[in-house]
C-alpha cells in the first residue's frame, strides 16, 4: 500500500505546478487546485514513508512529479522538445524502475 500512496503523491505533486500553469492563462480557479494538490501530496508522501525509507520515498516522489510534468509540458504546452531531453527524461524514469527493483 506505501507504493500506491507514493505514486499517488507523485501525481499530485504534478498537478499544483500544473495549476499554477492553467492559472497564468485561465481561472484563479486553478490556484486552489494547486493548493489542493500540495497538500495531498505531502500527505500521500508522509503515509508512503511510513514504510518506505524516506531516501528512497523522496527521490521517487520528485522523479514522479518531475518527470510528469515534463511530459505534460511537452504534450499539452508545446513545451520544447530533442533527443537530449527525451534522452535524460528516459534516464530518470530508468532510474525510477531501478529504485523500485533493489528496494
Amino acid at each position: 500500500m506505501s507504493w500506491i500512496y507514493l505514486i499517488l503523491a507523485g501525481i499530485f505533486e504534478i498537478g499544483w505546478p500544473l495549476g499554477f500553469k492553467l492559472a497564468s492563462n485561465c481561472s484563479k480557479v486553478w490556484i486552489v487546485f494547486s493548493i489542493i494538490s500540495m497538500g495531498l501530496s505531502g500527505l500521500f508522501l508522509y503515509l508512503a514513508q511510513k514504510n518506505i525509507p524516506i531516501s528512497i520515498a523522496y527521490i521517487v516522489w520528485t522523479g514522479i512529479g518531475g518527470l510528469g510534468t515534463a511530459l505534460i509540458g511537452i504534450m499539452v504546452f508545446n513545451d520544447n522538445v530533442s533527443f537530449l531531453k527525451i534522452m535524460f527524461l528516459s534516464f530518470i524514469f530508468i532510474g525510477l524502475v531501478g529504485i523500485k527493483i533493489v528496494s
